[in-house]
């Protein structure tokens, strides 16, 4: 395994990468990473001659400096991870100022509204940040193909959509949500929860299940109701948003198209932990 922590080292070792034209995977992660990182990190094994996995927690994306602070750090437990599935995987892992060259700030994008919608009504400035970082990382590893999971659905149309905007040469993949046995999205923040939580947070999945099938037959509106009143029932749990859009404009359902996609998309906190699912509705 290859690890890099400066830039200019690993823009070095990748040219002699990049002379071969041979397809490069990449998995951008902010570490702490699950079984669901790992389900990326293999399907870029599958496709590609060389895999890039990057490990950054990147500070212009978090509206909470508490949560940044939070955040889950251990670059050998992460480290170890990523041997047990690729060991000859590169890993990247610098420090905030050898990525921002002491400017830690985000530039500003414009994804044609869906910035606006959900997580972006929610986390102001959010997805300027992870604009800000894909890019960079894109523009420095130069992937053939890059890895993104399911479960934050918006930020991977919000990543494709940069992608087109700013003519990168890179190819998006979605890959499936990853879940825990009691069908809880895996995510970082899981580790954070404790045991009763952890119970509790299998509702999400459960509410979204029962969400696909009410779609079928009843008004985004009457669907919506059905949750929030759901969720009332449940004190440890509180909703922050719970929305039917459409899988492209990420837009408000307000009436069914038979030629749209539509999607569910939910966040709530349990404990001051903030947890978000989705699921298709088609």
């Amino acid at each position: 395994m290859q690890i890099f922590k400066e830039k200019a080292l690993l823009t070095a070792y990748l040219k002699t990468i990049w002379d071969k034209n041979c397809a490069i995977g990449f998995v951008p992660t902010m570490g702490a990473l699950h079984q669901g990182h790992l389900s990326l990190i293999k399907n870029s094994l599958d496709e590609n001659d060389y895999n890039v996995v990057s490990i950054f927690v990147n500070p212009t994306q978090f509206n909470n400096i508490q949560d940044l602070e939070k955040y889950p750090r251990d670059l050998d437990a992460d480290l170890e991870k990523i041997r047990t599935v690729c060991p000859n995987c590169i890993v990247f892992a610098p420090t905030v100022n050898d990525i921002y060259e002491g400017n830690t700030n985000s530039k500003s994008f414009n994804y044609d509204g869906i910035e606006n919608e959900m997580e972006g009504k929610h986390r102001p400035g959010h997805f300027d940040g992870v604009g800000t970082i894909v890019k960079k990382l894109f523009e420095i590893i130069k992937p053939t193909n890059a890895y993104f999971g399911e479960k934050d659905f918006q930020q991977l149309q919000i990543v494709k959509k940069l992608v087109v905007k700013n003519n990168l040469k890179v190819n998006i993949v979605g890959c499936p949500i990853f879940r825990e046995a009691n069908g809880l999205a895996m995510s970082s923040r899981n580790e954070r929860l404790s045991k009763k939580d952890r119970e509790e947070a299998a509702l999400i999945y459960k509410i979204l299940l029962t969400t696909q099938e009410k779609f079928a037959s009843r008004s985004a509106k009457e669907v919506g109701d059905w949750v929030k009143k759901t969720l009332e029932k449940h004190e440890s749990i509180t909703l922050e948003y719970f929305e039917i859009a459409d899988e492209t404009t990420l837009k408000t359902c307000i009436k069914r198209s038979k030629n749209k996609e539509y999607r569910a998309f939910i966040a709530v906190f349990i404990d001051n932990i903030r947890l978000i699912d989705n699921i298709s509705l088609n």
